[in-house]
């Protein structure tokens, strides 16, 4: 039995955080300033907290070594098992054409280019993240803008902004789910806790796609949309989170938005309208549209944008059964997953799933008590990813795909996703070891001497993570228990932190290498990141401070009945 102890570095808190922050250091180095490859950064962190682990902190190191195998594993299934079903979903939209039906679809809806961008990047983005998540909305929403006229830069821009309140239930929930696993707070709780934070982002963020498509007269002119966009958004989002199956959160929120802003439309047009833009722009390339690949072979989306593309407009309009097939994917998807949610099913499935002990694994907390991080869940048969394998064959059959082409396109996602693969598992294993040696428990004692102020801090560890990773999967797999120790530690409600984890970690996916590097490529701007950097971080720097501020007022008597 291997027992943490938080302070082996000469009996000093202080030291033993700084030794155990080594590695999560390193890896944030390695990916936001040498610019190394995620897999590569990823496989080097988890070499150095192996080291950290049976050096520093005496744990066995068959003991280190099993807890990073469990953490590969769960980064395999469901993490892996989800994004690899919904991205082949998505391919073969785009082999049967009907990606492109959807595309000229949403162009139809109105020939307002700022109501076209929050339909597109802010609710179609949601439902895209809610599926498949890991940069997919950017790679597609931006090529998506380009098509119906905004230059490449303002469409990469969009989308990256717009890509901030869905994440916290990305693909179908895998962060939060990743948070309670990391944690062992109850699911429940913590959805409920992050559904009383980012819906209040949601509130905001299409203003602020306003304000980039078309600056104050955007704002002045186009604000009814934007607002019926957010608050519809934001109302799901809640109702959602707290009373609904969590996988749909962001599903149900991205078709109800859309449709508040259709109906909109029927009553209420924007004033002079934003005319588009063909000239090209100096910072812009016009012909950038889509071709290059979606990354480097590091990111967590590697090659989505080359998957995308424009083409002239249809000699003839769309039928309306095509249009039809174009959302049956997601429509499909929506009808399992809440047949799944059914108390019946839910209650015959849950039969299938499977808790057994880590083999090898015999730890214990600072106080003695064994840790649950040890059980490992295998519901092979209920998971959101054998959901969307079920949605994708129903889906081939829907789109008139043949079986052989449905196969060879689950093949090149399988080799797409490769070194994604690998930098989740890795990122994942890294967390685990972490959480099972003691390194996060003694940077948590560490954090929680921040007393009444670290509430104000935990948004901010979410974002920093979230900003290097890329993920805010990842983010919580190494934040997320740290948060649960500084709240313990200083007299918080840990399902506050935990939750802040998830929420900051929104924020900073619209500034993360990979996303930018993804958005770049997208468009055709690769190599021109810094700009699309500088262009994103005047929103994030003003959503940062808002969201530390309310999770601090959350945290006092002022907001405290907003904690589950």
């Amino acid at each position: 039995m291997y027992q943490q102890v938080i302070d082996p570095v000469g009996s000093s808190l202080g030291w033993s955080a700084l030794v155990a922050a080594i590695p999560l250091l390193a890896l944030f180095t390695l990916l936001g300033v040498v610019r190394m490859r995620a897999w590569l950064a990823a496989l080097f962190g988890l070499s150095l907290t192996l080291l950290v682990a049976v050096v520093m902190y005496g744990m066995p190191a068959g003991q280190a070594f099993n807890s990073a195998l469990e953490g590969a594993a769960f980064g395999l299934f469901p993490a892996m098992w989800i994004v690899v079903n919904a991205i082949w979903i998505y391919r073969m939209t785009v082999t049967s054409g009907h990606f492109d039906v959807a595309r000229r679809a949403f162009a139809r809806v109105s020939d307002d280019q700022r109501v076209q961008g929050i339909i597109i990047a802010f609710s179609f983005g949601a439902l895209l993240e809610a599926l498949a998540g890991f940069g997919t909305p950017v790679a597609i929403c931006s090529v998506m803008l380009i098509a119906v006229g905004l230059p490449p830069l303002k469409a990469a821009t969009v989308a990256l902004i717009a890509n901030t309140a869905p994440v916290a239930y990305g693909a179908v929930g895998l962060p939060v789910i990743t948070l309670a696993r990391v944690t062992g707070l109850p699911l429940g709780d913590l959805s409920a806790m992050t559904g009383r934070q980012v819906p209040v982002l949601a509130l905001f963020v299409p203003l602020a796609l306003l304000v980039v498509l078309d600056g104050r007269r955007g704002v002045r002119e186009a604000w009814p949309a934007a607002l019926t966009c957010g608050v519809s958004f934001a109302a799901v989002q809640y109702l959602m989170a707290n009373h609904g199956p969590m996988e749909l959160t962001d599903v149900a929120a991205a078709l109800v938005s859309a449709g508040a802003v259709l109906l909109l439309l029927r009553v209420w047009r924007p004033g002079e309208g934003m005319s588009q833009e063909t000239t090209p722009h100096p910072a812009d390339d016009s012909t950038g549209t889509g071709t290059g690949t979606g990354g480097d072979g590091g990111g967590e989306s590697a090659g989505l944008g080359t998957a995308v593309r424009t083409e002239a407009p249809p000699r003839r309009p769309d039928t309306r059964i095509e249009v039809v097939r174009a959302f049956a994917p997601y429509a499909v998807i929506i009808a399992l997953f809440s047949v799944v949610s059914v108390s019946a099913v839910r209650d015959a499935l849950a039969r299938t799933t499977a808790f057994f002990a880590w083999p090898g694994l015999h730890i214990a907390s600072p106080d003695g008590k064994p840790l649950a991080l040890v059980q490992f869940k295998f519901d092979w048969l209920a998971g959101g990813g054998t959901v969307l394998l079920v949605a994708g064959l129903v889906t081939a059959v829907v789109l008139r795909v043949p079986m052989r082409q449905a196969a060879t396109a689950y093949g090149h996602t399988l080799h797409q996703l490769r070194t994604a693969a690998v930098t989740v598992t890795a990122v994942l294993a890294l967390a685990y070891v972490m959480n099972a040696s003691g390194q996060t428990a003694t940077m948590g004692a560490l954090l929680a001497r921040a007393g009444s102020l670290f509430p104000l801090l935990s948004p901010v560890l979410g974002w920093f993570g979230t900003a290097v990773t890329g993920s805010d999967t990842s983010s919580n797999s190494l934040f997320g228990a740290l948060q649960v120790s500084a709240a313990e530690g200083s007299g918080h409600a840990p399902v506050l932190t935990a939750a802040a984890n998830t929420s900051g970690g929104v924020l900073g996916k619209m500034i993360s290498p990979q996303n930018l590097a993804i958005g770049a490529a997208a468009v055709g701007l690769a190599g021109r990141e810094g700009e699309l950097f500088r262009r994103v971080l005047a929103a994030t720097a003003v959503f940062v401070p808002f969201l530390c501020v309310l999770v601090y007022l959350q945290s006092t008597p002022l907001l405290s009945w907003m904690v589950p």
